[in-house]
């Protein structure tokens, strides 16, 4: 009997690089920070100073010392929220299409969020 095996479906991320989020869930929820990457294939992100994993590196060329090393891991993009700073809350976002094409808009107070590219 085989199994067939579903292929990764590219989820629609809400937010993008450079965006400041808070965490809604998980062990870090209530913390903010900007995102430094996003993976849309596994519908991750890596947040600035969350989700602080160490990793143990062996001593190579490249890294001589080895030792001990503290980086942010990912997060699934459902555990956050975009953050506007024009009203300082968490908010979805909308989408609105101008003459100048589409701009993303806060939920919440209606401002345009800034294009971070």
């Amino acid at each position: 009997m085989e199994v067939n095996e579903v292929a990764a479906v590219k989820q629609k991320i809400h937010v993008k690089k450079g965006d400041m989020v808070m965490v809604i869930t998980g062990k870090d929820a209530g913390k903010k920070g900007k995102v430094l990457e996003v993976f849309p294939k596994k519908g991750r992100v890596v947040i600035e100073k969350v989700n602080i994993v160490k990793r143990h590196t062996k001593p190579s060329q490249s890294m001589p010392q080895g030792g001990i090393f503290e980086k942010e891991a990912p997060i699934a993009s459902s555990n956050v929220m975009l953050f506007c700073t024009e009203c300082n809350k968490v908010t979805r976002v909308s989408m609105k299409v101008t003459e100048a094409g589409k701009v993303r808009v806060c939920k919440k107070c209606g401002v345009n969020l800034p294009d971070k590219k």
